[in-house]
Parts: C-alpha cells; structure tokens; sequence
C-alpha cells in the first residue's frame, strides 16, 4: 500500500549501474539547460533570480520520491510564473519580502491542493480544460511573456500582467530607452535565436557528431550567460545604466515556512487551485506523450501526488510553484534518462551551481535573461489553432478565440476561468441537442443507418429513432420534443423505436422524460420500445418501475425488433402484454 503512493520504494530497490549511468548523463544535460532557465523564470515571477535555483532543487526530489513519470523534469515553467506573479502581485508588492513569502504560500497551497487530489483520485477534474482552451491559453500567454519581456530588453521600466496595461506602461517609457541595455539584450537574442534555430544543423554540417552537437545546443545558453558576465565586468556595463542581478545571497536556503494569515490563504487560494489544474494539464500530457514513446503508463492521480510533493518541497525550500516543462522533459528523454534518479541528480547539480556560481551572478545583464525568456516562450505561441478549429469546428473556434482574447485583454486567470467555462457551455450546448437520425435497413442486411445518408428500407407504421448522446437532464426535454415533431408528422405510425447504441446512462431527467414519451405515446395508440440498450444502462433502468408500465419492449438488436413488429398484427396497441428482453 505504501509502494502504491510511493513509487521509488518499487523502482529503487530494482535500481543498477546501467541505470545510473544513463540518469547521470541526462542529469548533467538537463542542469546545464536548467541554470539559465531557472534564473529567467524566477525574475518573470517577479522573484530574485536565486529563487528559481531554490525552486529546482527540492522540487526534483520530492517528484523523484513521488512522481510515476521516469522522464518528466520539474521546475519553474514560463506560463506558471507568470501566474505566479499575476497572483502574488495582487496581495504584496514586487520586491519585498512579503512578496516572496506569499510565492512560498502559494506553493505551498497548490501543493496541497494536487496532493488531495490525487489521494482522492480527482484527476479528472483536468478534463475540463479542453486542448483547444489550453491551446489558446498558451498563445496568449506566451505573447504576454514575450511582451513582458521588452521593458528588460530596452532598459526601461514595465508592468502589467495583461496587453493592453504592457504596451501601455512601455510606450509611456520608451524615451528612456537604455541604449547599452538594448546592445546587451539584443546580442544575447539574436544569439540564443541562432542557437534553437540553427547551430546544431550547422555543427552537423561541419561534421560533428548528432550526440555532440545536441550537447552544445544544450550547452550555448549557459555560455550565453557566462559571455554576458564577462562583458559587464569588462566594459562595467553596471555604471552605464544596465540592470544587473545584484548580489545573490550565497548558500542554499533552510528548510523554512512563512507566516500565514487568512487573509493571505483567502486571497491565493483561488489563483492556487487555477494554477495547480493548468500545471497538471502541462504535466501530465508531456507525461504522457513521453510515456507513450517507452511504452509506459502514467498513471494521473499519482501524478498529482508528485506534482503535489514537489510543490510542498519548492514551499519548504523557499521556491515558487512549478509543474514539469515540455523543453526539459524531452531533453531528459533524449539523454536516456531511465527512472526518476535524473531528478535526484539534476537537483544536486543545481545545488551545487547554487554554491559556485552565485557570486558571479551579481554581473549577470537582466537584458539577458529577458532575451532567454523570448526565445523560450515564443515556441509556445501557435496561431494554427485559430485556422485549425475554425475549419474543423466552429464550436471549438469560438473557446479558443474567447480565451485567447480574454487572456490578452484581462489576464491569466480570467482568460483561463473564461476558457473553463467556455467549455462547459459548449459540451452543455453540444449534448442539449444531440445528434438523432431516423434510420432504415440496409437492404439485404442486418444493418440500419440514416435515411438522409444511405438508401435503406423503411415501414410507414414504424419510426426507428438513434440518438447518438447519453441522456441526461440537459437534452431529455430535447427528446421529447423530437418524438413527438416526427410521430406528428406520420400519422400512419404504430410503433416508435429508441435506437440506443451511443447511449452510456440515462439520469433521472431523462428516465422523467422516457416516462413522459411513454404515456403520450399511449395516450395516441402508438407503442413504444427500446433497443440496443447496454448493460449497464439496463442494470439501471431495471431498479425503476419504468418497465412496469413500458408500452412496448426491450430488443437485443434493431434488426430483431423490425423482424418482431413486422409480423405483428397491424392493430397491435399499448396494453397487450408486452414482453421485455436484453
């Protein structure tokens, strides 16, 4: 029971040499990437830069202890700091203590939130969140960060965690414009820009090894970081007006908790929940995917434990919340990473560039880490979907479009409660008018499809109706409604068939709504039946009394109850003693 919840207690006492090989290896390539990384993230949150280092550390130990992915890399991620400062901002100011103390609570909170969730097995609650929604959610939030990010190239003040309050803020500064800042920052793009975009293809092309040249693009931004080092210590890029990290506090933090009022609680529990589904959505399908090339289960709710532990441990190790990312995940994998030790070790090289490099951070240009962000989350913004679900489904467009405008316009958290509701609406509107087909038999066959699509056989005193969609409350009425518009339309009808191969469950609504169909039908002379009816939707029904007073019968198939009602006699009405079968 323990190794259930704790899945290292399974994986590590089957843990070999082989295996630690292979983890070492990709825990050195994912520490390279991470640095520089953590360092942007921790300063787009709105935190000091050492906070992203915190929050890489005991976070990997935590999932490694709990998470059931062998690939998944935590950390800080792109669209979880900023709303992480979209959250904070609200109840402390930037800079302050209170602030980081409020990003701990706040990791602390979404921890405990996944945790519960996973031990109560609520993983599906993550399914409300569409890929079209999350698709919009990411583009818009990936152009805020983008956006975000201009004031830290140009060497001017902006804030804001929406468009319009951004382009506002930097237009209002830009005859500031530092110009030595600009110079810092715009190397440092064009530079980190050629490195995703072309180095490695231009490595391989002068003969290094693919395995090589994929280390050195892993590699580039750290020496991207360590060049603009050298060059603010070489031309004192500090007293021309650049903004530098400052002095980093040295060593790693102790294991800490903060003050915590109800106030404080009662004000970052809502961003915390908002944050913990979309971290998991991230999590999970990059989990997945990468799962799914290993030929490996993941299993959610265990993943919510994870994501909850290291979440608790970012809180205790004063770091921030964070969620696994896509970019470092596929490196783990690339690098051959077989359990989830590469996060032990990952963690350890953190630390240990925690201890060694925080006194030359003091030099390192901000401009810089600004360029890191933009050529990190520009990969994030993917305007297809707009012509995608446009094409495919008008329904699907109008989510995306909905929350990827609110987004923009008002922010994260309301783009993505906007984007959650969106969804409901539309699965409610989608399944309150579910798709129904007056089918017909295939001549020479058992089979029955729509009379609008296929040239079938059909009876004058027989009406077949499919309804592709469970029926529950929002479509019952709906039903009823659509049986009575085609008995009334065929007046020679005898018999109305329900087709039910697509229906899973029938509430109370729609049992309601069945009865009500029933005795109407009655009440006209016209018998009603069933067919096609699964198991369990059986099972059900029988604990009713609908049986009891069913006018007609239950058939095993279509083409049984067209067989039955065709050699019944022609005045056949309600009340004769119908049989009922499964």
């Amino acid at each position: 029971m323990i190794s259930k919840y704790v899945p290292i207690l399974n994986w590590g006492r089957r843990y070999s040499k082989s295996q630690f090989g292979r983890d070492f290896t990709a825990a050195v390539i994912v520490t390279i990437m991470l640095i520089p990384q953590s360092l942007a993230y921790a300063l787009l949150a709105g935190l000091p830069p050492e906070v992203g280092l915190y929050a890489s550390i005991l976070p990997l130990i935590g999932y490694a202890i709990f998470g059931s992915s062998t690939s998944l890399a935590v950390g800080p991620v792109a669209v979880v700091s900023l709303m992480t400062a979209a959250a904070v901002g609200r109840v402390a100011a930037e800079g302050t203590a209170d602030y980081a103390s409020a990003a701990i609570v706040l990791a602390l909170i979404s921890g405990g939130m996944l945790t519960l969730m996973g031990l109560f097995r609520l993983g599906f609650v993550a399914n409300f969140l569409s890929h079209p929604v999350i698709s919009g959610f990411i583009t818009a939030s990936g152009l805020i960060i983008a956006t975000s990010q201009l004031g830290g190239l140009l060497g001017i003040a902006s804030s804001g965690h929406a468009m319009p309050d951004l382009l506002s803020s930097i237009w209002a500064n830009l005859g500031s414009v530092n110009f030595y800042t600009l110079a810092v920052g715009l190397t440092s793009l064009v530079v980190l820009g050629w490195v995703r975009l072309d180095m490695k293809k231009r490595l391989t092309g002068r003969g290094v090894s693919a395995g090589l040249a994929t280390f050195l693009v892993r590699a580039a931004p750290v020496a991207v970081v360590l060049g603009a080092i050298a060059a603010s210590a070489t031309f004192n890029l500090g007293s021309k007006g650049v903004a530098l990290v400052g002095q980093v506090p040295p060593g790693i933090p102790l294991l800490s908790v903060p003050s915590v009022s109800l106030d404080l609680l009662a004000a970052l529990i809502g961003p915390a929940f908002i944050i913990s589904i979309v971290g998991f959505v991230e999590s999970i399908s990059v989990a997945q995917t990468l799962a799914a090339k290993k030929r490996e289960r993941i299993d959610p709710d265990q993943e919510l434990v994870g994501l909850g532990a290291a979440n608790i441990f970012a809180g205790l190790g004063s770091g921030y919340p964070v969620t696994g990312g896509f970019a470092r995940s596929v490196v783990n994998h690339d690098a051959g990473a077989a359990t989830p030790a590469a996060g032990i070790f990952t963690a350890i090289g953190i630390g240990v560039a925690t201890l060694l490099l925080t006194p030359f951070l003091a030099l390192l240009p901000k401009a810089t880490l600004a360029a890191t962000i933009v050529v990190a989350v520009l990969t994030l913004v993917d305007f297809s979907i707009l012509k995608k679900t446009f094409t495919y489904s008008k329904a699907d467009f109008t989510a995306v479009a909905t929350t990827l405008f609110v987004t923009l316009i008002f922010g994260v958290e309301m783009g993505i409660s906007l984007g959650v509701a969106a969804s409901i609406l539309i699965f409610l509107y989608r399944t309150s008018k579910p798709h129904t087909a007056v089918v017909g038999r295939v001549p020479g066959t058992e089979h029955f499809r729509n009379v609008l699509r296929h040239d079938v056989e059909t009876r004058p005193d027989i009406i077949s109706l499919r309804v592709d969609e469970s029926l529950y409350f929002a479509n019952a009425r709906f039903l009823e409604d659509v049986i009575l518009e085609k008995v009334t339309a065929n007046p020679d009808t005898r018999h109305v068939i329900l087709v039910c191969p697509a229906v899973n469950a029938i509430d109370m609504s729609a049992l309601e709504s069945l009865e009500a169909i029933n005795e109407r039908l009655k009440d006209l002379g016209i018998v009603f039946h069933l067919t096609e009816v699964k198991g369990p939707v059986m099972d059900r029904l029988k604990r009713s009394d609908f049986f009891a007073h069913l006018t007609g019968r239950v058939f095993l198939s279509q083409h049984e109850a067209i067989d039955t009602l065709s050699t019944m006699r022609s005045d056949y009405r309600p009340g004769t003693s119908p049989s009922t079968s499964s």
